[in-house]
């Protein structure tokens, strides 16, 4: 019997996606409700479930092609498919002679190159990229993503972890070196990620104000309370929480930075969603912690767990990324020192974070070393005034530096 697999319903106002990669080929075993395809939509990506256990029948698209919901795109035949094959042919194999030590040898090498092609036949497109640019074999990786698959992180600690190569031999250093290109499709989130940078830019009257912040006082709490506070929760106190329930404060006295722009109104929010950008390996995504104003440290620490270990899996859902009214975005992970944000449309401002570093400042009269942050308020000037923006840009440095306001609501 045949059974057909159609594109599921992807979300709403979500009407086509592409074929980001087929996980499962032609002739093989499939499990029910294992993945056998992936689709990259404007936001996420979202896996293809088989309706039931059997072989991998036809694949009646390709990867890259454009599909709309309830489109056929494979189908899924009756039997036991190649998986199996390994198990039956053990038997014929364990009666078989010893091999001669020379075959021994080479062995695991053919193994290692079918498991380097079948590990290949899987990478995404960043991922293959990522393995080219730094010579890694991809057998050779331990994937942490979703049932085992090879991410970028994966493959960017693993080179971290390479040996050193021999030294090249003078006569092969004097040799011009290959210059090899590639091209690769961009992914249907980068083209969106693209389209929707390129709006904000080109529909808002974009501008950013900076400020730094002294880091000690939210240093100083995180260290004293750092372990009871996982031992209570069971998550561990960032910084990214002291921040956001500082936007809260700034928001709530600042309502323009919390509102948007639709049409020729100005929608104002009674409710503080923030988006919070993370790295995913496809790009940079922004899935939203809800009600920010009604979570406490713990709530707020724990979305942001689980949306970041989501975003590493490729599971977040278009339920995750829907809304938001402000984004925080953390450039300071990756040893940012400064940067101008830019919004995420049709919100009206982002906040950027950089890292942390020791600075010489004066405090009362006598030059001091500080852990110290610069901070960045990128906002749409034709709703947002610098007025505005600075004070609440204003507000989030004082709540840092003395975090009691944050308590008091101050």
């Amino acid at each position: 019997m045949t059974t057909e697999v159609k594109v599921p319903v992807l979300g709403e106002s979500v009407a086509e996606a592409t074929i980001g990669q087929w996980l499962k080929q032609p002739g093989e075993a499939v499990a029910a409700d294992e993945p056998i395809a992936s689709l990259e939509t404007d936001k996420v990506a979202i896996d293809v479930m088989a309706p039931h256990a059997g072989v991998m029948g036809q694949q009646l698209v390709a990867e890259g092609d454009t599909v709309v919901v309830g489109a056929l795109i494979a189908t899924i035949e009756e039997g036991t498919g190649a998986a199996a094959a390994p198990k039956a042919a053990a038997a014929p194999a364990a009666a078989a002679p010893a091999p001669a030590p020379a075959a021994a040898a080479v062995a695991p090498a053919a193994a290692a190159s079918d498991e380097a092609s079948a590990s290949s036949s899987v990478l995404s497109p960043a991922v293959r990229r990522a393995v080219l640019e730094h010579g890694i074999d991809p057998a050779t990786i331990k994937g942490t993503g979703k049932d085992g698959r090879i991410t970028k992180d994966d493959v960017l600690e693993a080179a971290k972890n390479k040996p050193a190569s021999a030294p090249v031999a003078a006569s092969a250093a004097a040799a011009p070196a290959a210059r090899n290109e590639e091209r690769v499709k961009m992914t249907r989130l980068r083209q969106t990620i693209a389209k929707r940078l390129k709006s904000a830019q080109d529909n808002a009257a974009l501008l950013t104000t900076f400020n730094d912040v002294d880091m000690s006082a939210v240093i100083e709490a995180r260290e004293k309370y750092k372990d009871v506070f996982q031992k209570k929760h069971g998550i561990k106190l960032g910084f990214m929480s002291f921040f956001a329930k500082a936007s809260v404060l700034a928001l709530k006295d600042i309502p323009a930075v919390n509102a948007q722009i639709d049409g020729d109104q100005i929608v104002y929010h009674d409710y503080v969603d923030i988006s919070i950008a993370v790295s995913a390996p496809n790009g940079l995504v922004v899935p939203v912690v809800k009600d920010c104003d009604k979570l406490g440290f713990a709530g707020i620490e724990k979305a942001i767990a689980n949306f970041g270990k989501k975003a590493k899996e490729g599971t977040l859902t278009m339920a995750d990324m829907a809304g938001g009214t402000f984004t925080i975005s953390n450039g300071g992970v990756f040893g940012g020192l400064m940067s101008t944000p830019i919004i995420n449309p049709p919100q009206s401002a982002v906040l950027g974070l950089h890292r942390i570093e020791d600075r010489a400042v004066v405090r009362n009269g006598e030059i001091v070393i500080r852990p110290m942050m610069y901070i960045a308020l990128s906002y749409d000037h034709r709703l947002i005034d610098g007025r505005e923006a600075v004070t609440a840009l204003k507000t989030i440095k004082e709540a840092i530096e003395d975090p009691t306001r944050l308590l008091i609501d101050l």
